[in-house]
């Protein structure tokens, strides 16, 4: 009975267990039921409003419509060839104000961020163990003068008395060489004295050049001392500014000749992000050797900085004037296309037409800048290129230019030139007869050459009589 009993239970646990399970596989087989469904329900709907704007676009359903495009004419001028680097802002004097003499710190006389003059008073230092040492000097003077005067005397009178045959020659000459010794002494304490007072001048530490002062370096009170490398603080020269930047080797020669000849290179300096003109300057030096691990040469032009553009160990872009070409043609960089043919421009029509047909036109291109591009070969001034809608063009493209050299263009009328709906000039294309509005269901078609209000120009579907609404 008992083996019975256990033999229901396990019948009836699987019994439950295989019913659970097919719960839960018709569950999850609902669930991806409708998760296919509602996929694809969005692929169908993306295909088909995909076809309904790829219809609906004018440039794909007719290839003959011209397409709007921005042109400028090719012109003859003048060309500035230009050299870019990059370059770091160094100051023509950098000078760390030192202490020259071992004191504490009394005074300082200037505020950090002022701009000083050369000789400027900076700092004081305590003056008063060097005055002590001035007055020693010349106590010690004082006293060798008196004895210097006193030998000077005793020789004159040896002199006299070696006349009379009252002293012997040596004693004259020994007073001779204690008058030469004094003499000597007061030679030194001479450079005693001076020593001190030149101590003494440089406890007041002055600028040694014109510039602005950075942040100090020492507080008040505090001990300084002439073999300390920090310094009180920095001057730095504002007027005038170098720029040191670097040419790739290859490009020497198109200066380092002319340089050397006595040639002048202007030079401008631009922020990081090339748009505004910092300074102008002029090339000052050429390096002496190429460094090998880079390939390029060194250079340092040098700004006037009037109006303190330009900053110590500031970033710039260099740009250096190394030529000027003289009537050469010129068309804006943005006409320029490169493909698989090579370099390529579209042409448009003759000049004064606002319409025509865009050719492609291979051309050899010369040196860029400033958004022009020198043509060597494949252009004729006046000619007219398109910069603008250049991805919509193929060969023989209808085109319509819509701004020229910048300039907004007028262009047609819709329907030929004339303004819809213009008293005295019969209907306007596109409008149907009889007074009923336009576009209304199952009566009759819009005019041929131009859509019905609401569908595309061409491609979209008929309207069904038979689904006009019965009276």
């Amino acid at each position: 009975m008992a083996l019975d009993q256990n033999e229901q239970k396990t019948g009836s646990g699987q019994g439950a267990n295989a019913a659970a399970s097919a719960g839960k596989m018709s569950l999850w087989g609902w669930l991806i039921f409708i998760i296919v469904l509602v996929a694809g329900g969005y692929y169908l709907y993306d295909r088909m409003t995909g076809k309904e704007k790829s219809t609906a676009s004018p440039w794909r359903t007719d290839p003959s419509r011209a397409v709007p495009v921005q042109a400028a004419t090719v012109r003859s001028g003048a060309f500035d060839v230009y050299l870019e680097a990059l370059g770091t802002v160094t100051a023509a004097q950098t000078v760390v104000a030192h202490s020259r003499v071992d004191g504490q710190l009394l005074k300082l006389h200037f505020k950090e961020g002022d701009s000083v003059r050369a000789g400027a008073l900076l700092a004081e230092i305590d003056p008063r163990p060097y005055q002590v040492q001035l007055m020693q000097a010349e106590g010690q003077m004082a006293r060798d003068r008196a004895q210097f005067e006193n030998a000077k005397a005793d020789l004159q009178r040896y002199r006299i008395l070696l006349k009379q045959d009252s002293v012997s020659q040596q004693q004259v000459d020994t007073q001779e060489a204690l008058v030469a010794q004094y003499e000597g002494l007061l030679k030194y304490n001479q450079g005693q004295i001076d020593s001190a007072k030149l101590n003494l001048d440089y406890t007041r530490i002055t600028a040694p050049i014109s510039g602005r002062l950075g942040m100090r370096r020492v507080d008040v009170g505090n001990m300084v001392r002439a073999s300390d490398p920090n310094g009180i603080v920095v001057i730095t020269q504002e007027e005038p500014m170098d720029v040191m930047f670097t040419l790739a080797e290859h490009d020497l020669p198109k200066v380092v000749q002319r340089f050397y000849a006595g040639a002048r290179f202007p030079v401008e300096a631009w922020d990081r992000a090339q748009k505004n003109l910092l300074e102008r300057g002029v090339l000052t030096t050429v390096d002496n050797q190429i460094d090998i691990a880079t390939g390029t040469v060194r250079l340092k032009a040098r700004f006037d900085n009037k109006a303190y553009a330009l900053f110590p160990n500031q970033f710039v872009n260099v740009r250096m004037k190394i030529d000027e070409l003289q009537e050469v043609l010129l068309a804006p960089s943005a006409a320029v296309q490169r493909g698989s043919v090579g370099t390529f421009v579209y042409v448009i029509g003759a000049e004064g037409e606002m319409s025509g047909k865009a050719s492609v036109r291979q051309v050899t291109p010369g040196h860029e800048g400033d958004g022009k591009q020198v043509i060597e070969h494949g252009l004729a001034a006046g000619e007219r290129v398109v910069i603008d809608g250049t991805d919509r063009l193929r060969e023989g493209s209808n085109v319509e230019i819509i701004t020229l050299d910048g300039e907004p263009q007028a262009l047609p009328a819709p329907g030929g030139g004339r303004p819809e709906g213009k008293p005295g000039e019969g209907k306007p294309e596109g409008k149907r007869s009889e007074g009923k509005p336009e576009g209304k269901r199952g009566e009759g078609k819009p005019s041929e050459g131009r859509p019905a209000r609401g569908n595309s120009a061409e491609g979209a579907p008929s309207q069904s009589p038979s689904r006009r609404p019965q009276s």
